[in-house]
């Protein structure tokens, strides 16, 4: 059995026992999530939600938080002597999928 949900105005595609990278969240690691909405619910029988499945559930527990990897970024203009660089790192929160409910 598999889930489409969304978090924070992204869609990930979930089976129980996954663990997936979630923009930052505040909350504890251990502390248990629901996502914002669940789109699809998947298996034998699949349903469809318009836009959300009535009654699906999907459970989540917060396992760490840490940082993406490291985007760099470079401008350069030639023989004007302009060049530009800055790195970037998102705040991301690893979530375990428990449960999925149909």
């Amino acid at each position: 059995m598999y889930a489409v949900i969304e978090i924070k105005g992204k869609q990930f595609r979930v089976s129980e026992g996954d663990t997936l990278s979630l923009p930052r969240c505040a909350a504890e690691a251990g502390a248990k999530l629901t996502p914002d909405r669940v789109l699809l619910i998947g298996g034998d029988e699949v349903k469809v939600g318009t836009p959300e499945v009535k009654g699906a559930k999907v459970d989540l527990t917060v396992v760490e938080h840490t940082r993406g990897p490291k985007i760099r970024g470079f401008k350069y203009k030639a023989k004007i002597n302009y060049k530009r660089a800055w790195g970037h790192r998102d705040d991301l929160t690893v979530v375990r999928v428990e449960k999925i409910k149909a």
